[in-house]
């Protein structure tokens, strides 16, 4: 028999959720040239430099780099919305959606000052009955 976990899981492997803190989205940064990344690496694709790559916290404000109004997409999507390119303070571009605006281009600007939450990932279950948490942007 399924049973749901206590707490919910992450959606995505660079969303962090420590016990008794607060979610955050990791990144990696390069010691070597300050190169920022998502995901685990060994080598800076930006320098080439081995084994210097070490864990960091991202910040949870940015600016909006690019974004689209999706109009179609899998069935049990709501439609339109957001999808956002985000390029975070510190270093660091993440791609999530854009919430707290309206999907219109006349409602969003280029370069506007964003923040990162995290909320329950649209009510979804797996086929154990795991909730999950996700990362939006939201206009700061």
């Amino acid at each position: 028999m399924a049973t749901e976990t206590s707490s919910p899981l992450p959606v995505v492997d660079f969303l962090k959720i420590p016990a008794g803190g607060e979610p955050y989205l990791e990144g990696h940064r390069c010691k070597a040239c300050g190169a920022v990344f998502l995901g685990e690496r060994n080598v800076c694709s930006k320098c080439g430099t081995r084994n210097q790559i070490e864990a960091i916290h991202l910040s949870d404000r940015g600016r909006l780099h690019v974004y689209s109004i999706v109009h179609r997409s899998f069935p049990g999507i709501d439609v339109p919305y957001v999808s956002a390119v985000v390029d975070l303070e510190g270093g660091g571009t993440v791609k999530g959606n854009l919430i707290g605006v309206p999907p219109d281009p006349a409602k969003i600007a280029l370069g506007m000052p964003v923040r990162v939450v995290f909320k329950d990932a649209l009510g979804r279950k797996d086929k154990q009955w795991n909730s999950y948490l996700s990362y939006f942007f939201e206009p700061a």
